[in-house]
């Protein structure tokens, strides 16, 4: 355990620095609030002149209040610290620190991504979940789980999620250390996250030819296959395979991130004085 102490403090320390901006939480779930209701709005427009569609307009709606709750999971771009470090030189602070730099920071994005989440997606759950049935508006609100089992599964694949984000925040961290600026790697970064996670559009309006293409690559573990899990879309041995495939990638971006984060910072270069 002593060797884990400076993560889990790292870890814990930022987790709590974020938590502590509840403007900024207030202000996010005001924002993801009123997009979670344009989204909805727009599957009931498509749904009423829809001869036939490939989910329910139940299943659509709870994946659109997912999508709001679990938003910032989503690596739109470099850790800011790191994009921060790197524009003022201080990375190079980063080689000397007695701990495994990639661990170190993997830490940090994940504390930074989770301390977001945790407030919005509450507030979002409580609103979508409770108060809108309360009020008679339960078809427009977020569904329970399919099943005991969904929920269980689901459990795990939104832990899955939350690693998997962390993993692809340090593969940018790292395309930040390599070419020295967050510019191009954020804006690229956000296009592809939005399109390839199924945040505009669920995998299930695809062609059914580019759906499995699209559910095994990794980016796929952030929205589509944890929210098709919660509502049983992907259920049993397709709901278990769905988890691995999350962690598998996971492990494998660790491997690639780590290996190329180590050899990005030996070549690193701090020019000024």
């Amino acid at each position: 355990m002593s060797a884990l102490a400076p993560y889990l403090a790292v870890f814990a320390g930022r987790f709590q620095l974020v938590l502590q901006y509840r403007a900024a939480a207030a202000a996010g779930f005001a924002t993801q609030l009123w997009f979670g209701v344009i989204r909805v709005l727009i599957f009931a427009a498509f749904y009423a002149g829809a001869a036939r569609a490939p989910m329910s307009l139940g299943n659509a709606i709870t994946y659109t209040w997912l999508s709001q709750a679990f938003l910032t999971f989503l690596p739109w771009g470099a850790d800011p610290d790191v994009a921060a470090m790197v524009r003022t030189g201080a990375v190079a602070y980063e080689r000397v620190r007695p701990v495994d730099t990639y661990a170190w920071w993997y830490a940090r994005a994940l504390a930074w991504s989770a301390a977001r989440v945790a407030p919005r997606a509450a507030m979002l759950v409580v609103f979508a979940g409770v108060v809108l049935p309360l009020v008679g508006l339960g078809a427009w609100g977020l569904s329970p789980p399919a099943t005991p089992m969904a929920a269980a599964l689901f459990a795990v694949s939104a832990l899955g999620m939350a690693l998997l984000s962390a993993s692809v925040t340090l593969m940018i961290n790292t395309i930040v250390v390599a070419t020295m600026t967050d510019r191009g790697a954020n804006v690229l970064t956000q296009s592809f996250v939005n399109l390839l996670s199924g945040l505009i559009l669920p995998f299930a309006f695809f062609p059914d030819a580019a759906r499995p293409w699209l559910r095994a690559q990794p980016l796929a573990g952030l929205v589509d296959l944890p929210f098709s899990i919660y509502f049983g879309a992907i259920s049993g041995w397709g709901a278990a395979g769905a988890i691995a495939l999350q962690f598998g990638w996971t492990a494998a971006l660790i491997l690639a991130g780590r290996a190329w984060l180590g050899a990005a910072m030996k070549r690193l270069q701090v020019q000024g004085g």
